[in-house]
This record gives structure tokens, sequence and C-alpha cells, in this order.
């Protein structure tokens, strides 16, 4: 009740993209319907049958990829504080998320089921005639276990892919990576630097009040001569309440105050504070400092492996299939492994585009667009490698066409629209969420004076940077995909 009360209270965006959703559902139910069709149909042709099966994949994994990125870029089911005190925390939100998601997924399998019952005429008492006549089951009864199946099929995968994107995590940072390393005698902590020999009987090496108190100016005490006694009596007493702890024991790790109020740190803590070596560096104990820009280039070699190794997966099915056969499932195989590689590489390739901007000597606006791309790799660069894909496959499939005069059904036109469609929607969500997310960066450059044309310009100059660089990208991995099929 709560994700339908939630549905109808969205914004005109949020439904849009939630209609976007369900008409994807429905042409991959449709898709669905048809291969069923097909093997009811044809029982002597099992293997035509499986292979149509197998191309519903590609909008199958298309329509659970938008409903993913609408459902991270729904504002109404986003951890908010406050939610929790009522019962709405963010496994209830991940669990309204998921609802929301597979509502919309149903809607559009039974969009596609009343479709094809009035193709088959079972609800308008003549069925059509043309291509798609020989993919309805005409005259034969539809198994309803088989139906239901299909039709349950999207909207369980993206329920369950949305649940997985947005499942609660731990939000403490992950542990120092870094191994526990021994000191002296009986000190067993996260020391960044051993300790010299020597270090712990050295004099002041247990307290820092001495080198402070022996840094301070001789004009201080003399202007204050009658803090002096109090001082002296509050380092005694410090001094004497050190030297009753063990020196072994947890207590020693305990922090402890000087006269002027700071707080002091023993030698024997368990994770010490970053020390100081000569040159004046600080040197972390704990590992990098939380919130630092993570690099999103560490999977970029293995995209490129993965697409790699889907070209030669589709040229070898390419050389080994007949010429008036359909793509056969190698060929699906090869282009699932590109789409995986452009997908992993996509991050580490935008987050690249973003330092060449930044490159020789930038100025503001470079830097400006430069820094944006970086940020925003993790969120769009990954669309961006899908789009990558899926326009090289369409670039194959045209010089295909002109190449063999291959004429594509209804079904295939129906396949790309959904498939094209989910993708440079997904891609535009994304860029929206990317929007959302700087919304307080570009209020803060607007109040500092930046003019809105210079973002303006900076979002143009990111545009053109990541064109430059896919637009070839793409070119590249279609003449090296469509080199087999041509033959």
């Amino acid at each position: 009740m709560l994700a339908l009360r939630l549905t109808r209270a969205a914004r005109l965006a949020v439904q849009l993209r939630r209609l976007l959703v369900a008409s994807a559902s429905a042409g991959t139910g449709f898709l669905l319907l048809c291969a069923l069709g097909h093997a009811l149909t044809h029982p002597d042709a099992p293997g035509a049958s499986s292979l149509r099966l197998a191309w519903c994949a590609a909008p199958l994994a298309a329509t659970v990829y938008l409903a993913v990125a609408v459902a991270r870029a729904d504002p109404g089911t986003r951890p908010r504080p406050g939610l929790s005190a009522i019962g709405l925390g963010p496994g209830r939100l991940m669990a309204v998320s998921a609802t929301t998601t597979a509502l919309s997924a149903a809607l559009g399998s039974v969009a596609a089921l009343l479709g094809f019952l009035y193709l088959r005429g079972d609800l308008s008492g003549a069925p059509v005639d043309g291509a798609v006549s020989g993919v309805l089951a005409l005259g034969q009864r539809l198994p309803a276990p088989a139906v239901v199946t299909l039709l349950a099929l999207v909207p369980a995968a993206a329920s369950a892919a949305v649940a997985l994107t947005l499942r609660p995590r731990d939000p403490r940072p992950a542990s120092s990576a870094g191994s526990r390393r021994y000191g002296r005698f009986g000190a067993y902590g996260w020391g960044a630097a051993r300790e010299t020999f020597g270090a712990y009987g050295r004099y002041g090496a247990r307290l820092a009040s001495a080198s402070a108190s022996a840094s301070a100016p001789a004009s201080a005490s003399a202007s204050a001569p009658a803090s002096a006694p109090a001082s002296a009596s509050a380092s005694a007493s410090a001094s004497a309440s050190a030297s009753a702890q063990p020196a072994g024991g947890r207590a020693a790790g305990a922090a402890q105050a000087d006269p002027s109020g700071a707080l002091l740190t023993q030698a024997s803590d368990t994770r010490p504070p970053a020390t100081t070596d000569g040159d004046g560096s600080a040197q972390d104990a704990t590992g990098p400092v939380p919130g630092t820009p993570r690099s999103h280039t560490t999977l970029l070699p293995w995209g490129i492996a993965v697409l790699t190794a889907g070209l030669a997966v589709e040229t070898y099915a390419g050389d080994t299939a007949t010429r008036d056969a359909a793509p056969s499932a190698g060929v699906l195989l090869g282009w699932a492994l590109a789409t995986l590689g452009l997908a992993l590489a996509g991050p580490g390739l935008t987050h690249l585009c973003g330092r060449l901007l930044q490159a020789v000597r930038p100025g503001a606006l470079r830097l400006l667009a430069g820094r944006v791309l970086m940020e925003e790799s993790h969120r769009v660069g990954r669309p961006l490698g899908v789009v990558c894909a899926v326009a090289s496959a369409a670039y194959a499939a045209a010089a295909l066409h002109d190449a063999d005069a291959t004429d594509f059904g209804p079904l295939s036109v129906i396949g790309a629209v959904v498939v094209a469609g989910c993708t440079v929607a997904t891609l535009l969500t994304a860029a929206v969420e990317a929007k959302h997310a700087r919304t307080d960066t570009t209020d803060a450059l607007l109040r500092l004076g930046a003019p809105p044309t210079t973002l303006r310009a900076a979002a143009a100059l990111r545009a053109g940077a990541l064109l430059a660089v896919f637009g070839p990208l793409t070119l590249v991995v279609a003449q090296l995909a469509s080199l087999p099929l041509a033959r």
C-alpha cells in the first residue's frame, strides 16, 4: 500500500520514467510470448525456437538495467533523516523501491499479454495476417504455466536487481588494509613508524608536556608569576599519575590533558596519531583519508580484455556460421562479452577524459569540466559504455543489411527499439542523477559569482570530450565486429 501511495504521489518526471520501464517490459514480454508461439507453431524446430528465446536475453537485460537506473534516481525512496523513527529505514525503502519496480514491470507484462491475445484474435475475434502470424500459435491453446512464467520473468528480475543494488550498506568506513606491527616490548598496535633503539627510555618520550613547557617563551612566565606554582603542581600531578600506571597496561594508553587543556596521547596507544618525519611530511597510520576521490581506472584493463575476448568469440562464430543462417548463439555471446567489456571500461575512459581535460596548464573552464568528469565517472561511465556497445551493434547490423540485403522482421525491429531505447534512457537518467548530485556545488559556484554561461560551457566541453573519445571507439568496435559477419 505504501508503494502504491508513493507511486501515485510522485512527480511527473518520475512517472514518465516508470512509464518507460513499463513500456520496455511490455516489449520484452511480447518478444518472450512470440518465442513461445514460435515453439508451439514449429514443434519440429526446437533449435530455432531456443535461439529466439536466447536472443530475448538482450532486451531483458536492457529492461532490467533501465529499471535499476530509474529506481536509483527516484527521489521518493531515498533515505532521509528521521524516517527510521517511523519505520522507514534503508531496508524498508529498498523494499518499497523493489515493489514499485515490480508493479511497473508487471503493468508492462499485462499490456504485452493483452496485445498478444489481441493479435491472436482471442479478444477481437479475427487474427491479424502478416509476418508475425507465424509466431502467434494461431488455433492452438496457450499453456498457462508457460505464459505466467515468461511474463513474471521481467518483474522478478527487475525487482531482484533493484533490491540487490539498493540494499542497505554499512556506513562505517572500511578498516585499514595495513597489517599490525610490533613496536617495543608489550606495545602491540598500529604504529606507522617503528621506534628506534632507546626511544622508549628517552627523557620526555612518555609525555609531550615536557617539550611543550620547554618551548614556552620566558616572557609568559615573567608576566604571570602567580600561575607558575599552579602549572608546576599540575605538571607534577600529571607526571605522578603517569608513573603510577603500568607501562604495558591498557591504562597507559589513555589520553591525558596537560595544564593548557591540550589532549595528550601516551606512547603505548593502540592506534597512535600520525607522526612527522624529518622533512615535515605527516605519515598517516590509518590509510587514505575518507572522502578522497577514488580512481576508476582499475577496471579499464579488465574491460579491454573482456572486449577483446568478445570480439574474438564473435569472429569465430561468424566464420563457422553459414551465410544464409540467422545469427547464432556464439554471436550473441560475443556481443554480450563486448558489451560487458565496454561497460567495465566506461568509467575508466570517462576518468581519463577528465584527466586529459586538465592537462597542459588548464584554465578555470577546463579544470572545472575535468574535475566534474572525474567525479561523475562512476555514474555516467558505465551507461556510456553500454550505449557505445549498442551503437556498435546497430552500425554492424546496418552494414550487414547493406551488404547482404537482409530483411529485418518486425520482431527484430521491436527488439532493437527496446534495447536502444533502454540504453539511451538509462544514460539520460544517469545524467539527471549526476546533475542532482552536484546541485550543492553548482549553487556554491553561483554564489561565488561564477556566470551561468561558464557552467554551460563546461557542460558542453564535457560532452565534446566524451564524444571525442567514445565516438571513434564505437566506430572501431563496429568495424571489427562487422568484418566476420560480412564475409
